[in-house]
């Protein structure tokens, strides 16, 4: 019989075999002396205000998300305000935020918590987990900071934290490593004082246990900290099997007609669901002939310019886009093409557009001055 490696041992064990309340006696003490106390969304104990900052702060950094938090409570107070809104207008006050499916789930769940639960979040977090856009850790991290209860997270930060204090080897990724890490993450809960815990672990994972260039002589771990002593913190977590980064191509026509320009809503389902953006040419397509197809409806093609190629990088692929600027002489009076706009330069700022075409549409406004 073969011996099993250290990782399947570790991921073998009870959960009783995690139990140690000296550690979250440690993370709770450094919390409320070092941690973080001033972020917007710690001012309350208001569900929505938390769950909507809980959902931000997936795959996205608190420096980003502070501005975009705070400007989308100005139009959305509360969720009722939230579940009755546009869904274009959700999506505007989301726009550049990224992980747009996000925003769609956002509103979803709001319908979902006015419709379901009289516009109160549930305390259970087995019912906060049940709605759409909520995963277990998130509807963890909901239910403690709203209600105090004694549920365990295990986000990004906690796994790196967890990998490197107690030396788990394996990609967290992985079923039997990341069921492994839940036991323990389950068994180190408090009995008391879970919300300044699971900030705790936040913070640590946020501030100190980073991971670039780790602050490990500030860490209150460091001395449990089996990466540390083990000369591992580099090597842990350990990091997902690479695969090449697969490329598209995308060939975006930006239609101009003095200040204004065409767009067309994209379908719910996809990259940038449920946003407005550029027409675009199907891969492979004769240019001359395409942009034909694309504006026989719209009006007489004064030009048509090359603009500079960019990419725009996701978590799974890169989009190479080719943008033309297409000048129309004349336009005329009705688009033909459902879902299709002219949407006025000075309201693009403002627009629900993924963050590289607000960025590409600015830039030709900009530089033709058709703002004023």
């Amino acid at each position: 019989m073969l011996c099993p490696t250290e990782s399947q041992a570790r991921a073998n064990l009870a959960p009783n075999d995690f139990v140690d309340p000296s550690f979250s006696a440690t993370v709770i003490a450094w919390q409320q002396q070092h941690g973080r106390h001033a972020l917007p969304w710690q001012q309350t104990r208001d569900a929505y205000r938390v769950w909507l900052s809980e959902i931000m702060l997936q795959q996205t950094q608190v420096a980003a998300v502070i501005p975009y938090y705070q400007r989308f409570l100005v139009r959305f107070p509360d969720v009722q305000s939230l579940a009755a809104a546009p869904s274009e207008e959700v999506m505007a006050h989301w726009s550049g935020l990224g992980y747009y499916t996000r925003a769609r789930n956002l509103q979803r769940c709001a319908q979902r918590v006015v419709a379901q639960y009289g516009g109160v979040f549930p305390n259970d977090p087995a019912l906060l987990q049940d709605l759409p856009g909520i995963g277990r850790s998130t509807a963890a991290a909901i239910a403690a900071f709203s209600y105090g209860a004694r549920a365990a997270i295990l986000d990004g930060n906690v796994k790196r934290v967890f990998a490197r204090v107690f030396g788990i080897d394996g990609y967290p990724g992985a079923k039997p490593i990341e069921d492994a890490m839940w036991r323990r993450a389950v068994a180190l809960l408090p009995e008391q004082g879970v919300e300044s815990y699971t900030q705790g672990l936040m913070d640590l994972g946020a501030t100190l246990c980073v991971r670039g260039k780790p602050s490990c002589h500030r860490c209150p771990l460091a001395q449990r900290c089996v990466a540390l002593a083990t000369d591992r913190v580099g090597l842990l977590p350990v990091r997902k099997p690479k695969k090449a980064i697969p490329e598209k191509q995308s060939t975006m026509l930006v239609i101009v007609d003095q200040r204004q320009v065409l767009l067309e809503q994209r379908p719910d389902s996809g990259i940038w669901g449920g946003l407005l953006s550029l027409p675009e040419i199907t891969p492979g397509d004769n240019l001359e002939l395409a942009v034909a197809r694309a504006t026989a409806a719209i009006g007489e093609v004064a030009s048509c310019e090359a603009l500079r190629p960019f990419t725009h990088v996701f978590t799974h692929f890169k989009l190479q886009i080719s943008p033309f600027q297409i000048t129309l002489a004349r336009r005329a009076q009705v688009v033909a093409e459902a879902g299709q706009v002219w949407y006025p330069a000075e309201r693009l700022a403002d627009a629900p557009l993924p963050a590289p075409v607000k960025k590409l549409l600015l830039e030709i406004f900009r530089a033709a001055d058709l703002f004023a």
